[in-house]
């Protein structure tokens, strides 16, 4: 049996918004969607989940999809990105390589 992945209702909705992002984008560029899952090199059906906001579809898909619509992700270039995440990946490194589960359960009620 299948456990079903359960997903907070605001990532549903920001899936849900990008996926209709992309569908308005491909229409105000006049693009059929066999021309966009053509230029990302996807199956129709694939795009036809991705614009409904499908939980199930690979993050690298839709990220493509969006950029090829001019979506911009992140308020950033390629250049910038690239900063961000060598940034980022130095501070990983300065934080412990392996994180060991605590010993007592913590008490979160407040």
């Amino acid at each position: 049996m299948t456990q079903v992945r359960a997903f907070s209702k605001y990532t549903m909705e920001a899936v849900k918004l990008l996926g209709k992002q992309i569908q308005l984008s491909r229409k105000q560029r006049r693009w059929s969607e066999a021309e966009l899952a053509e230029r990302a090199g996807i199956a129709r059906a694939t795009l036809q989940r991705i614009e409904k906001g499908d939980m199930a579809c690979k993050i690298g898909l839709v990220f493509e999809v969006a950029t090829l619509v001019g979506i911009k992700l992140f308020d950033a270039d390629s250049e910038t990105l690239r900063g961000r995440i060598h940034e980022t990946d130095e501070r990983i490194a300065l934080l412990p390589k392996h994180i060991h589960p605590r010993r007592k359960p913590v008490d979160d009620e407040f």
